[in-house]
């Protein structure tokens, strides 16, 4: 790859017009702060210095360039994420050594997947049997030619056939994912696709990992067929059009998730192209970060039936659990997103604007299959309370209680009684990340880290030194300087912003705030009483001034 690409490349682009749509960031002298994106945080940790380019997250202690942004945000290789900048940046790739002796394993892959892709979409043309099934499920010629769909021919090794004549080995084409070996006969190996229409599935920079492929044949058991974990793709880890749909989940602020590709490419011909999908696996929480890099808002539009119901439910408890906030869209019995777009887009959108919180969702869908009140009560028990118990904010879940109650006709207490245990220990685990050794240790912990806060707060102020002193004193540990360094400051920072309780850092900060405004209250008062006693009108009036500062500050924070 020629070096010089990567230099227009940043000679285009500036670490802000990288990192922004990503983070808000907000100016700090000469560098710009915003919250993490690596971790979730209430006190920003991620600082940004135009002047060299470059970012470091202290939360996570990793930084770079806008290149290791990318791979860090969108998870690919330096080469992934020279695609991903130069397309923003408008420039060229250049390559340079392109012999297939120094490619990497991964790339030759990849190139054997870009490669199938191409053979597939040859496949697919008009007026053969798989693309009028594409079409009379509802798909446009728009979309069967954007998404890249097509055929994976009967015969059972043309794209062996294809892929080896063009130079890539069995082993590579194993690797892919794209051959298997036959049942009983070691060393025949036939095509894996065969007779299907095909999805690409890509993974967020773009580029072609697996496919699906939906059978043509009425009695195959098999209706989708999915491509094998490789070292390219982990089911647990790709959405399925995530990298059509992330600019939009960033601009409006949620994901749709769907159950399966038709269900995604009729979202998206709908005009929802915020839309993403499973693939034949359950919602992960690698799933659920990649989503939590655009959104914190997530919305479940998977299948009204039995079954689509369990895997909402499931999907809920795991997205609540990772601190999305989640709604639900009520779909008519036996439908999917695909049968209602097909019949009437227009419902599917008033659907959509209808969606209720998961709760508020799950209360509804229960009260209309369960007439009898006990049994409605255990159900809800059964379903909603682990939802419930799985709300992360202290007033949302507290909001959510009160719904709950009113709709089983119980009392808020009776509900907060009967949430899963282990909703009252989350708190509890996660405290123990900070707890070390005996709690003597954790509350000297506990106040090291009050003290280094408020040495924060008060850096540039004249309590600065005292505080500094203090905390010396308390942690046993010194830091540099007259005050804490940025290091310091936004690692406590971090650390305080991801305490067991809501709110629980700011109060933190709050109380210590408090004692030291008091302490030098105290202080500034004596000095007055001091200097009108020895008649010293100047020191008396800088003490006066100093009370009424304090005094202000002390009436704000109390």
């Amino acid at each position: 790859m020629a070096t010089d690409t990567v230099q227009r490349v940043k000679a285009k682009l500036s670490i802000i017009d990288v990192v922004t749509p990503y983070v808000k960031l907000t100016r700090a002298g000469r560098h710009y702060r915003g919250l993490s994106p690596f971790n979730k945080e209430k006190t920003p940790s991620f600082f940004v210095s135009p002047d060299r380019g470059t970012y470091y997250c202290f939360s996570s202690n990793q930084g770079g360039d806008i290149f290791t942004f990318i791979e860090k945000m969108e998870g690919v290789d330096f080469k992934g994420a020279l695609k991903i900048l130069a397309e923003k940046a408008g420039v060229e790739i250049v390559y340079e050594g392109n012999s297939g002796a120094d490619r990497s394993r991964s790339e030759r892959l990849r190139e054997a997947m870009a490669k199938a892709s191409e053979f597939y979409m040859r496949g697919l043309s008009e007026g053969t049997p798989a693309y009028d099934y594409a079409l009379s499920r509802g798909l446009s010629k728009e979309t069967i030619t954007g998404w890249q769909l097509g055929f994976a021919p009967p015969e059972w090794r043309m794209l062996l056939e294809t892929l080896s004549g063009q130079g890539f080995t069995l082993d590579e084409l194993k690797g892919a994912g794209l051959v298997k070996e036959a049942d009983g006969k070691p060393g025949t190996y036939y095509d894996r696709f065969r007779n299907r229409l095909m999805f690409p599935i890509r993974d967020s920079a773009g580029r072609t990992a697996a496919f699906t492929g939906r059978s043509l044949d009425l009695n195959d058991q098999a209706k989708y067929l999915n491509s094998p974990e490789t070292e390219l793709y982990r089911k647990s880890e790709i959405l399925f059009g995530m990298d059509r749909a992330k600019d939009a989940i960033r601009t409006r602020g949620f994901a749709i998730l769907v159950e399966g590709q038709m269900d995604l490419l009729h979202a998206h011909q709908a005009g929802f192209t915020n839309s993403v999908a499973l693939s034949g696996t359950a919602l992960s929480p690698e799933h659920l970060a990649l989503i939590r890099r655009y959104a914190d808002n997530l919305m479940l539009a998977l299948d009204g039936d039995r079954a689509g119901l369990a895997a909402s439910a499931k999907s809920a408890v795991a997205a609540l659990s990772a601190g999305l906030r989640v709604k639900a869209v009520r779909l008519p019995k036996g439908e999917d997103p695909a049968d209602l777009i097909s019949r009437d887009p227009k419902e599917f959108k008033q659907r959509v604007a209808d969606a209720a919180s998961i709760i508020e969702f799950f209360l509804s869908v229960l009260a209309e299959a369960e007439k009898d009140k006990h049994r409605l009560v255990m159900a809800a028990e059964k379903i909603v309370l682990p939802l419930l118990a799985a709300v992360r904010s202290p007033l949302e879940r507290e909001h959510f209680v009160g719904i709950v109650a009113r709709t089983l006709e119980t009392t808020p207490e009776a509900v907060r009684a009967a949430l899963p245990r282990q909703s009252v220990s989350v708190a509890a685990r996660k405290s123990m990340t900070y707890a070390v050794g005996s709690p003597r240790q954790v509350l000297k912990d506990s106040q090291a880290l009050q003290l280094r806060a408020a040495a924060a707060c008060y850096a540039e102020s004249l309590l600065a030194k005292r505080v500094k002193a203090e905390y010396e004193r308390i942690a046993g540990i010194p830091l540099p300087g007259e005050a804490p360094d940025e290091r310091a400051i936004f690692e406590i920072g971090q650390a305080l912003g991801e305490s067991p309780e809501e709110g629980a850092a700011d109060d933190l900060i709050r109380a210590f705030e408090l004692s030291i405004v008091r302490e030098a209250l105290a202080e500034a008062t004596a000095a007055l009483r001091k200097a009108e006693a020895a008649g010293d009108k100047d020191a008396a009036d800088a003490a006066m001034k100093r009370s009424q500062e304090l005094s202000v500050r002390l009436a704000s924070l109390s």
